[in-house]
């Protein structure tokens, strides 16, 4: 194990060495849920969402992104402005955890050896793959719950604007919505054993969860010999 992690620093460096540039930081904000059970804002934080951002910048115009947010997911169905959910009371608090991993552009060149404020806006987008709680309602619309946990993949879009505010810190703003291949999240399908029990909501529409919140990311590394590509 010893030898291994001397073998991991060593091309760490060695990359480092041979003028490559990364990004290290967290993520800090909040999140909120579009399904089948509760309000259906799109842009709404109502918990908070917490993570770590890792980056490598290939180009003043893209780089690639890899993020690590935990955060719950809450929906209430009398924060609905529909009047059938606000009739049916649902509601649920389930704890997600999202590994997302892509390719961030930038609208401008964001070169940070030159010198002077750099701001610009930037979409991003990959893959995520969200682990979340299993769980269905029973015939009162109390929560029952399965004691699993399931992986949903997912798309993120992303729009931000960023801003270096020292020679090394860099701060953003984003909104990023997960658009997932499952129709789980919220409990409105129970799968596995208990797939027998009964639907709400519409099963031809899958969940969605939005992240709205701040970057903080430290960069590193010596000026940089970007690719064409």
């Amino acid at each position: 194990m010893r030898y291994l992690i001397l073998f991991l620093l060593s091309v760490f460096f060695a990359q480092t060495s041979h003028s490559q540039i990364y990004e290290v930081g967290v993520y800090a904000g909040g999140s909120n849920f579009i399904g089948d059970v509760g309000a259906t804002d799109y842009i709404a934080p109502n918990t908070a969402a917490l993570g770590l951002i890792l980056k490598w910048n290939r180009s003043p115009r893209h780089s690639w992104r890899v993020s690590l947010i935990y955060a719950d997911l809450v929906g209430k169905d009398r924060e609905s402005d529909d009047p059938r959910r606000i009739a049916r009371n649902y509601e649920f608090d389930s704890n997600l955890l999202e590994i997302s991993a892509g390719m961030e552009f930038t609208f401008w060149d964001f070169d940070l050896h030159t010198s002077g404020l750099k701001v610009t806006p930037y979409l991003y987008s990959g893959i995520t793959a969200a682990k979340h709680d299993n769980f269905y309602y029973g015939q009162d619309g109390e929560i029952i719950n399965e004691e699993t946990s399931s992986w949903a993949f997912g798309i993120p879009m992303t729009l931000g604007i960023k801003s270096n505010i020292t020679n090394h810190f860099i701060l953003g703003f984003e909104i990023g919505a997960r658009y997932t291949f499952s129709d789980e999240l919220d409990g409105s399908v129970p799968d596995g054993d208990f797939e027998d029990q009964v639907s709400i909501g519409n099963i031809n529409s899958n969940d969605w969860y939005v992240f709205t919140g701040f970057t903080l990311t430290y960069t590193f590394g010596q000026r940089p010999c970007y690719c064409n590509f």
